[in-house]
């Protein structure tokens, strides 16, 4: 049941991904607050998506990740918050090692960071195709 989670949580991470290179409604002259606002709720999406997988996998016994020194009581809680913790650093930056990815957890991890380095390029290139329709 919990790789049908991580399933549907992967066709909704894929859905939103190509979902960004749909044509807009309306082709605009300037860079407008929808884009932008695509690209935040983009990168929640992901940062979401990828935290739940983690998740997911790392409480089905895969070694996906190190869990932090400080957990708390309750091992369900630590690992949700190492998960979301590990997902939106390896998406916004290069990360701090205090969570590391390991074993599978690394690949999932590389495929993170490379949308969190190209959404942003696709963005701009996105504009640019509606400033060029005009």
């Amino acid at each position: 049941m919990e790789y049908a989670f991580v399933g549907i949580v992967t066709t909704v991470l894929i859905g939103s991904i190509t979902s960004i290179w749909a044509t807009s409604r309306k082709a605009m002259r300037h860079i407008s607050l929808e884009n932008l606002f695509v690209l935040i709720q983009w990168y929640i999406t992901m940062m979401l998506g990828f935290g739940l997988i983690y998740m997911v996998l790392q409480l089905n016994g895969h070694n996906v990740f190190t869990t932090s020194a400080n957990g708390t009581v309750n091992e369900h809680v630590s690992i949700l918050q190492d998960s979301f913790y590990l997902s939106g650093i390896t998406l916004l930056s290069v990360g701090y090692g205090d969570v590391t990815p390991v074993g599978i957890g690394r690949w999932i991890a590389i495929i993170e960071a490379l949308l969190g380095y190209i959404m942003p390029a696709v963005l701009v290139a996105r504009t640019m195709m509606d400033w060029d329709k005009q």
